[in-house]
């Protein structure tokens, strides 16, 4: 449930209210009027003051008591009860109450809380034709709520929580087109959310909790602006909610949804909290959820989750709680939610985890009863013949039958859900992560400063050098420190005082520049800190003596020691196996998606190539290369923005398809990945293209002829033609046919638990001709 401070710090944000100083008597009739409003509520503590000499407009406020004017009129009329407040009598009438309120024509706010009003909510609230935020909470109101409601046409918010209402969500509050907030958590309401809301463009914050609302959601990705999204405790469902992907907040905790998680769910960049526990999916976790960049706490307890986790899944460090009890998850938990360094909550109990704490089951529970509640990951349709096999494995779980047949129906099973899953085309996503933020987000000074920290690594914090500091790490940039020159500059290994060791370029910029010109341009790059990135630590401006103007710029970043990807695939040395490598494209495909989508402005073209993704000690993928075109227009050498190697693969290099040049760039790594053949030509990549697509094509080993000999007997079929059915849709000539990231991300993850299924069918029942993806059992002739 969203916290009531949240919903008042936004109140704020959605409309400015200035205090202007008084200067004119207050209207008798106001002042008549607000002595009229003290009698009525039967003189609570709060009004005990208020007398015929009060200066109500030079009052001092109070967290209880606020009247602001404007001129002669009050604007704004904050009054907040308490326990101590005496019960307003039998005799009181809600009807005058509001006909006292409505000689305050010019009211803009409007807020009566914990006062113990009680009756129907008045229609003529209508006639407070001013009203931008009307707030009464924690009273007694009941009945619907007025349809008058919609003539309040500049209502900004609307909150009438913790009441008695009923009835169903007017349709007609689509009609309040500046409406940001509402709020009616905790009444009575029933029936269906209109489909009306869905076009409340200016809508925020929508909270719902603790109704008796049911039935399907409307679509709710028209709006654009929604970033709270609260719906616990009622009866909505069957199908999760279509959402924007910029939200921030989604609560649907004890509904009725069901089915599984939404693919493009991975793709939330802003999301902060997300709670579907208590409700009735099924079908496979999306491990991915755990490292979204803003997420903070994640709770999918009491669900029928499948799947398994592994202990290298990646969360983002700044998770504080965790909640994955009672599904039917197997495999081990992560160890980056082991690893509880800072008061984290990870709760897992009642799976199937290899892990002795926290009450789990022996595997063969979760296994029958994923089959016995008919858990077809992302299956759409059951043919005759699947019902049956379903049957079979229901009634094996209720004679709870643990014999050579019962494994073999569910490893059959289990390898015809992959195989159907293999032919369903992979879901998309529409837009793209990188569609402009709406005004009033950008705005919100919260929102920016929390797309600032996306991806925060615990990495020192970012920072300015002096010129000194960076002679002292590279010896005075001797020649030994060198590292080499690329197309924005040269580049410096150096060590700091702490003995840090850290990547130095060195940009040479055009003359008359001033340190002004740049604030912009390291606004941007300061946002370079992720886990798949090479993080940006500071700059430095060199200037020059005479006029002051800026002659270099250095950039900051962290180093990598252990080697490019190519170096660790097709290169002498460690040599990473088919699932590290998967791991590694995983971690290159999210270091994309938070250039494209988690900074503002994205950046495109980034001159993807294998030699400038780092590996780490951990194995951990980074990227080196971005595309910074504010920088590039301020150098002595110029380059053109997307003037990578990725430009030239751009058939037709169209500006309006910038993103999918680095998909297509991130093809060709895909390519090498699999083959594990250094490839250094455009003509290459073509030859390289037709093999994939006839191997594609092929059975048995000559499926695998492309396939580096080093991973051939590593990996099972599915994982393999996952990847590089992925990897051929990234290399269409035609930048419209090839995947949004999202969906590369949601295959290559895939790709990933069916390898990881195979590896854990092959320990559980070696060499079964059973097994979901069975590497090939003929010789493979190694070249």
């Amino acid at each position: 449930m969203v916290p009531r401070s949240y919903i008042t710090c936004l109140l704020t944000a959605v409309v400015v209210l200035v205090l202007v100083p008084h200067t004119h008597q207050l209207q008798s009739s106001q002042a008549w009027s607000l002595l009229r409003i003290q009698r009525l509520l039967n003189y609570p503590p709060v009004l005990r003051s208020w007398n015929t000499s009060t200066d109500f407009c030079n009052a001092d406020p109070n967290p209880y008591l606020t009247v602001v004017c404007y001129e002669e009129s009050i604007t704004q009329l904050h009054i907040s009860g308490s326990d101590s407040s005496p019960p307003l009598p039998p005799s009181f009438s809600i009807d005058s109450f509001f006909t006292t309120l409505t000689r305050l024509p010019n009211l803009k706010v409007l807020s009566l809380t914990s006062l113990g009003l009680w009756g129907p909510l008045p229609p003529k609230i209508s006639r407070l034709s001013s009203l931008e935020i009307v707030n009464m909470s924690s009273n007694y109101l009941y009945g619907a709520i007025p349809r008058q409601v919609s003539g309040l046409r500049h209502l900004q918010t609307l909150i009438l929580d913790h009441n008695m209402f009923t009835g169903q969500v007017p349709d007609v509050l689509s009609e309040l087109s500046l409406l940001a907030v509402l709020n009616l958590q905790n009444n009575t309401l029933s029936g269906p959310l209109p489909q009306s809301i869905s076009g409340l463009q200016s809508l925020r914050v929508l909270v719902l909790s603790s109704n008796s609302l049911s039935a399907d959601l409307p679509d709710l990705s028209g709006l654009t602006n929604l970033q709270v999204l609260d719906l616990e405790n009622n009866h909505f469902g069957p199908q999760f909610p279509r959402l924007q992907r910029k939200v921030v907040t989604v609560v649907l905790r004890k509904n009725r949804f069901s089915g599984g998680l939404p693919a493009d769910l991975s793709s939330y960049y802003l999301l902060e909290r997300l709670d579907v526990s208590f409700n009735k999916f099924v079908g496979p976790i999306l491990p991915s959820l755990l490292s979204l960049p803003s997420i903070r706490y994640l709770n999918i307890a009491g669900n029928r989750f499948t799947g398994m986790l592994f202990q290298n899944t990646t969360c983002n460090d700044d998770l504080k709680f965790v909640d994955l009890s009672s599904n039917l998850l197997s495999g081990n938990l992560p160890t980056c939610l082991l690893l509880n360094t800072k008061n984290e909550v990870v709760l897992y109990s009642s799976n199937c985890l290899g892990i002795k704490d926290q009450g789990q089951h022996p595997t063969s529970f979760c296994q029958t009863q994923a089959l016995a509640v008919g858990i077809l990951p992302h299956q759409e349709k059951r043919t005759s013949g699947g019902k049956a096999v379903i049957a079979i494995g229901v009634a094996v779980g209720i004679v709870g039958s643990i014999s050579i047949v019962g494994f073999a129906v569910f490893f059959a099973i289990r390898r015809g859900i992959i195989k159907r899953l293999m032919k369903q085309p992979p879901r998309r996503i529409v837009e793209h992560a990188s569609s402009g933020y709406p005004f009033k987000l950008l705005a919100d000074a919260r929102y920016i400063s929390q797309t600032m920290k996306l991806g925060a690594l615990g990495i020192p914090s970012y920072r300015s050098f002096s010129v000194e500091e960076l002679e002292a790490a590279t010896n005075n940039f001797e020649p030994s420190s060198f590292m080499g020159e690329g197309s924005h500059g040269q580049i410096y290994r150096g060590r700091l005082k702490d003995g840090s060791l850290v990547a130095i370029r060195c940009l040479k910029l055009k003359k008359g520049q001033t340190s002004q010109n740049f604030n912009r341009h390291i606004e941007l790059i300061s946002k370079l800190r992720h886990r798949h990135l090479i993080s940006a630590l500071g700059h430095c401006f060199e200037y020059n003596l005479d006029d002051s103007s800026v002659s270099r710029l250095f950039l900051i970043f962290e180093y990598v020691s252990n080697g490019t990807l190519r170096s660790n695939i097709s290169e002498g040395g460690q040599r990473l196996t088919w699932i590290q490598r998967l791991s590694a494209a995983i971690g290159v495909v999210k270091g994309i998606q938070f250039l494209h989508g988690g900074i503002m402005p994205g950046l495109f073209s980034n001159d993807l190539k294998v030699t400038n993704i780092f590996v780490d000690q951990n194995l951990v993928a980074k990227i080196s290369s971005y595309n910074l075109p504010v920088v590039a227009e301020n150098m002595i050498t110029m380059v053109s923005a997307g003037g990578s190697s990725s430009g030239s693969n751009e058939p037709g290099g169209r500006p309006k398809h910038l993103d999918k040049i680095d998909i297509y760039d991130f093809g060709i790594i895909l390519l090498e990945i699999v083959s594990g053949r250094p490839i250094t030509l455009t003509s290459e990549v073509h030859i390289m293209k037709d093999e994939l697509q006839k191997s594609i094509l092929a059975d048995g080993a000559a499926q695998r002829s492309l396939v580096d000999h080093f991973i051939r007997r590593q990996s099972c079929d599915e994982s393999l033609k996952t990847v590089m059915e992925i990897c051929l849709r990234c290399l269409s000539e035609e930048p419209t046919q090839r995947p949004s990231v999202e969906d590369v991300l949601w295959n290559l993850q895939f790709a990933v638990q069916v390898q990881e299924s195979w590896r854990w069918d092959s320990q559980s029942s070696e060499d079964s001709p059973l097994s979901p993806c069975q590497p090939p059992r003929s010789p493979v002739a190694l070249n």
